[in-house]
């Protein structure tokens, strides 16, 4: 085992050169090893491709080498070549993502026949099967049908059903097949041809129930992973499987099993009767150091409680594989031996991108169309800004980019909300910055120059097709939101010289500002809440001068907050906000609240107002990273004394903050 995981590494080297110059593959070891009644057969995956088929930035209007479809399939035809065997799957989060999806599913939209671009793109490379990921709910289910009534292959998920849960696992009314099995020829050593059965299972987050209630609540429901596992897996054995793959569009956690749980995929691997496991949700590389000191994750053999796993990173960066050595037992096969890998369609040092693929023309004319009518979209004007939209400093001060979505956010649910039992409420907005840095790299930042805002503009001040909802709170569950929020930042220690601010665990998508208070972080004092919203320090205090209106913010005064479908369905595990508190769900997403608000003015003023500051910290000093495009906005930073320090690392450029 050892031998063949050493060897893959060195020929993982050799391939990718031949990737690029277009020598012959060789073959897999396992495939040179096979004798009579043994044999190797390769799986591959690929994990939340989010309608990535072209390698393009829609939102920067710009080919990328990092992602696309086009380019992961060079990786698919390449790994085929190196096997005797193999088989090709996709873990979910394909239809949501970019603005192809939202072009396809908001303006042209799926008729009857039509196929959906990312499915095209899919079709080309023959999968063998697939499943959902929580972002296929995102456009209803009704446009789900129809994207995968385009399919070439079986789409299967065994936890989602329609209407309410049966008493039964089994006996659950399912939205799709729970799994399908394949049945194919593989050649053993000798060159003699046998059947194989395999089986692949699909899941995805039960909290799809929370994040698309819109478009889910009374028409479906959802089960834990896990038992849904352990009533299926057993039938599936009946059925006659000799593998049975699980394709669980799920992370990996380490954390006690508990029912419901999202990232639940370590946990299915120890699940009798499953052989391997494919995982996403997370947008990681597994094998890889991202989960490393887990118990029973292996992250140099890539096992799940000692099982072959995979993770094929995000947006067609990397292809998961699971390299199996069987052996034929009597009528059946066993797994004797395995190896896994994520293999990468570049290389990067810094800021230096290397492409190891080239993209597959097939696959790009399949999209061709659906690509050029997509750059038209996002291409059009909507609107002007008097000011720089940019996200360089969002972490770190109130910022332009957060700013304008909840100018949008107040307009939209103040208009929402008039002739209703709430107008006369104080109404805020929590928005939080999605582009800003982190796992997307150096450059992944929202950069709008003074002039016109485009559709693409707007994409790429909001990611998502979140859709906008209200909720009504007291004065002290505020002062917690920020509490909340305020565990994105590290403690730091009076008079101390140039301390890491960031905490680099903490998503930025969950450090949301509070417009319409004003109030200060303490960073001396320690966080009260981790990054999963886990409590750290019940008595801990960061947020100080909390203000409404010049005064102090009464803990029993009642508030609206503005904010998404994600966060007000408990996304993110921000004390007290769930469905409990949610006064309006609105028809419309942020982004057409977005576009619509921009419209109206015709030319925004998105200028932050620095309602939030660091309370001063005199002698004290903090670090922090942010794109390098941020040296042409750092001067005109509100509340923060910001200036250069040096480079940081992987192209990021490192600034100082004086308290």
């Amino acid at each position: 085992m050892s031998h063949l995981l050493s060897s893959s590494v060195s020929r993982r080297t050799l391939l990718r050169g031949m990737a690029v110059t277009g020598f012959a593959a060789v073959m897999h070891p396992y495939s040179l090893m096979a004798k009579e009644n043994t044999a190797h057969l390769r799986l591959m995956e690929t994990t939340d491709l989010h309608v990535h088929v072209f390698p393009y930035d829609y939102y920067g209007d710009r080919p990328v080498d990092t992602a696309g479809l086009a380019r992961t399939a060079s990786l698919i035809r390449g790994i085929r070549d190196e096997a005797t065997n193999s088989v090709l799957v996709d873990n979910g989060d394909f239809l949501q993502g970019n603005p192809m999806g939202d072009f396809i599913a908001y303006e042209r939209g799926l008729k009857e026949g039509d196929a959906h671009p990312v499915i095209k793109g899919m079709n080309v490379l023959g999968y063998d099967a697939g499943t959902l990921g929580n972002h296929e709910f995102n456009y209803g289910l009704e446009f789900l049908d129809k994207a995968l009534a385009g399919a070439n292959f079986p789409v299967v998920c065994a936890n989602v059903a329609k209407g309410s849960l049966a008493a039964n696992v089994r006996d659950d009314n399912l939205l799709l097949k729970p799994y399908v099995i394949v049945e194919k020829t593989v050649m053993d050593g000798a060159g003699n041809s046998h059947p194989i059965k395999v089986g692949f299972i699909g899941f995805v987050p039960p909290q799809i129930m929370n994040w698309d209630r819109g478009h889910l609540e009374g028409k479906v429901n959802a089960r834990d992973i896990i038992s849904t596992a352990k009533a299926f897996v057993p039938e599936m054995k009946e059925q006659g499987c000799d593998l049975i793959v699980a394709l669980s569009h799920s992370g990996i956690d380490g954390s006690s099993y508990t029912d419901g749980m999202e990232n639940a995929s370590l946990h299915l691997a120890a699940v009798d009767g499953i052989d391997a496991v494919f995982t996403g949700h997370h947008h990681l590389v597994f094998p890889g150091p991202a989960y490393e000191g887990i118990p029973e994750v292996d992250i140099e053999k890539g096992t799940l409680f000692g099982k072959p796993a995979a993770m094929g990173g995000f947006w067609g960066s990397h292809l998961g594989v699971i390299d199996l050595m069987l052996e034929r037992d009597g009528s059946s096969w066993r797994v004797a031996n395995f190896t896994t890998e994520a293999r990468s369609i570049y290389e990067k040092e810094g800021r230096k991108v290397t492409p190891l693929t080239e993209s597959q023309q097939d696959v790009l004319d399949a999209v061709k169309d659906d690509h050029e009518a997509t750059l038209a979209y996002v291409r059009r004007p909507v609107g002007k800004t008097s000011a720089p939209l940019h996200s360089y400093f969002a972490l770190v001060a109130d910022d332009p980019s957060v700013q304008i979505v909840s100018k949008a956010q107040l307009w939209y649910v103040g208009e929402m909300l008039k002739n209703t039992d709430w107008e006369g409420l104080p109404l805020l907005s929590a928005a939080a910055p999605f582009k800003a840095g982190g796992r997307g790299g150096a450059d992944y930042y929202t950069d709008v120059p003074v002039g016109d805002v485009a559709i693409k503009n707007v994409a790429d001040l909001y990611l998502y097709p979140n859709t906008v909802r209200a909720v009504e709170i007291t004065g002290a569950l505020v002062k917690e939101w920020l509490e909340r929020s305020a565990g994105i930042f590290q403690q730091v220690e009076p008079g101390k010289e140039d301390q890491v601010l960031l905490n680099p665990d903490f998503p930025s998508y969950n450090f949301d500002i509070i417009d319409g208070v004003t109030y200060q972080i303490d960073l001396s004092q320690p966080s009260k809440y981790g990054p999963k919203g886990e409590v750290l320090n019940a008595e801990a205090s960061r947020i100080v001068d909390l203000q409404f209106n010049g005064a102090p913010i009464d803990p029993e005064a009642r508030f609206v907050v503005a904010t998404n479908n994600y966060r007000a369905g408990g996304g993110g595990n921000f004390p007290g906000i769930d469905e409990s508190v949610v006064i309006l769900v609105a028809p419309d997403t942020n982004r057409d609240a977005l576009v619509r608000y921009i419209v109206q003015e015709g030319t925004i003023n998105p200028s932050a107002d620095a309602n939030w500051t660091f309370k001063p910290m005199p002698g004290t000093s903090v670090l922090f990273d942010t794109g390098p495009g941020g040296k042409d906005h750092a001067a005109s930073v509100e509340g923060v004394n910001i200036e250069p320090y040096s480079d940081g690392v992987d192209g990021f450029a490192r600034y100082r903050i004086t308290l």
